[in-house]
């Protein structure tokens, strides 16, 4: 069984719709799921798939592998098409696997992949003739960690501690006491661009959003009665508002790809990726690492998934592999804990070694843990037709309906 995602907007991490309300997060019902690919995340995390897939325009694939203890990978920009998503940003916008272990990843990457080159998104026609065709299986095995260099992002991560930043921190720690146990080399790379709060200044969504909306809904081969423009979306009053999302549809309304800041934030994004290639030549890096959000998933209702450090895949376009390093403390509301997730960033198209490490660590460091409520024998039956499945729509009234101005 493979599970998709619907959703009204991906923005903010919260995984909350008008359609569905609000998805939440199996390992503690008080908290978000991550997102915006939390309802994929929560259904695999509780043994209702084996794998899914996620669209990632910051964090959307890496915050639920992280919140639900799975694995994902963002793959290099163009390696897979993005045909037929509802993009937000063209230049940030990809899509790639979650799953529960390397191995499936490795599986769906290898199917995803072999599409090849589309002429619905030039990007793929970028990627080396020798990277078509690959079978990201195959550089799977059992070896071991020690020959692997790899840089740690000091920047992104809180070494404040409080309730919500220090399971990360401790988690994280073990995590690299155990890569150093292993043998791996690990350097500490202080560099001050690595700050993901300085680096979301340069994240142009607000600037293709509505540009890219318009372009996928005057798409011939949509049907119905439907909206045609972005403005009449949100026109609607059917539109989930979710207060952090104010001033990024009030910009997005009026900003475009001719504004003299988008064009400084591109090439603020060409010279970021000539900052981490020197990054990973001057250290002879085989990868990056750091904690995929500063701090616990955030609480429902609260109006971000704020402290993840999604932004520098997403703007290098560099590949990206999310695995679990460990959970926080058990409480009432979480009985295994709140699971917390690590970033695996390589150089463009090297999927294959970023998997390889993947999957030594999570089989040596095992942190795969199944829900507690879905960690249980449940009665066997058969349906003559498809069940109808209500949603839950709950919603927190910290989410309206409606459209802008924000209500007062």
């Amino acid at each position: 069984m493979i599970v998709t995602k619907i959703e009204t907007v991906a923005l903010e991490g919260l995984t909350v719709s008008s359609l569905g309300g609000q998805t939440i997060n199996p390992y503690d019902a008080t908290r978000t799921p991550g997102g915006s690919s939390g309802g994929t995340g929560a259904a695999i995390a509780s043994s209702l798939a084996i794998l899914g897939t996620g669209t990632d325009t910051v964090n959307s694939l890496r915050s639920p592998a992280s919140a639900n203890n799975l694995v994902s990978v963002r793959p290099t920009r163009g390696l897979l098409s993005r045909s037929g998503i509802i993009p937000i940003s063209f230049t940030q916008d990809n899509i790639g696997p979650i799953a529960r272990n390397i191995q499936d990843l490795a599986i769906a990457l290898t199917v995803m992949a072999s599409v090849g080159a589309d002429e619905g998104d030039n990007a793929t026609f970028h990627v080396p003739p020798e990277v078509r065709g690959t079978d990201y299986t195959e550089g799977l095995n059992d070896g071991n960690l020690s020959v692997f260099r790899i840089g740690l992002l000091d920047g992104f991560w809180n070494h404040t501690p409080s309730d919500e930043t220090a399971p990360v921190i401790d988690a994280f720690s073990s995590a690299i006491d155990f890569l150093t146990a292993q043998s791996a080399e690990i350097f500490n790379v202080t560099d001050g661009i690595y700050n993901a709060s300085a680096l979301a200044l340069f994240d142009v969504q607000k600037f293709e959003f509505r540009e890219e909306v318009n372009k996928y809904l005057s798409r011939p081969t949509l049907n119905g009665d439907r909206p045609t423009t972005w403005d009449e979306v949100y026109a609607s009053g059917k539109f989930l508002v979710i207060p952090s999302q104010y001033d990024f549809i009030s910009e997005s309304k009026e900003l475009s790809t001719d504004d003299d800041l988008y064009v400084a934030n591109k090439q603020s994004i060409e010279n970021l990726r000539r900052v981490v290639n020197e990054t990973f030549k001057k250290g002879n890096f085989d990868a990056l690492i750091y904690p995929e959000q500063k701090n616990l998933v955030v609480k429902l209702g609260s109006p971000s998934q704020a402290g993840r450090n999604g932004i520098l895949g997403a703007l290098t376009g560099f590949p990206v592999v999310t695995v679990p390093v460990g959970f926080s403390r058990p409480t009432g509301d979480a009985p295994l804990g709140v699971p917390i997730g690590m970033e695996i960033l390589g150089q463009p198209f090297e999927e294959g070694k970023l998997l390889n490490i993947a999957n030594h660590f999570t089989r040596l460091y095992p942190f795969r843990k199944t829900p507690v409520f879905a960690n249980q024998d449940v009665e066997m039956g058969s349906y003559l037709s498809m069940p109808n499945i209500q949603p839950n729509r709950s919603i927190s009234p910290a989410y309206p309906l409606g459209v802008l101005p924000p209500p007062s």
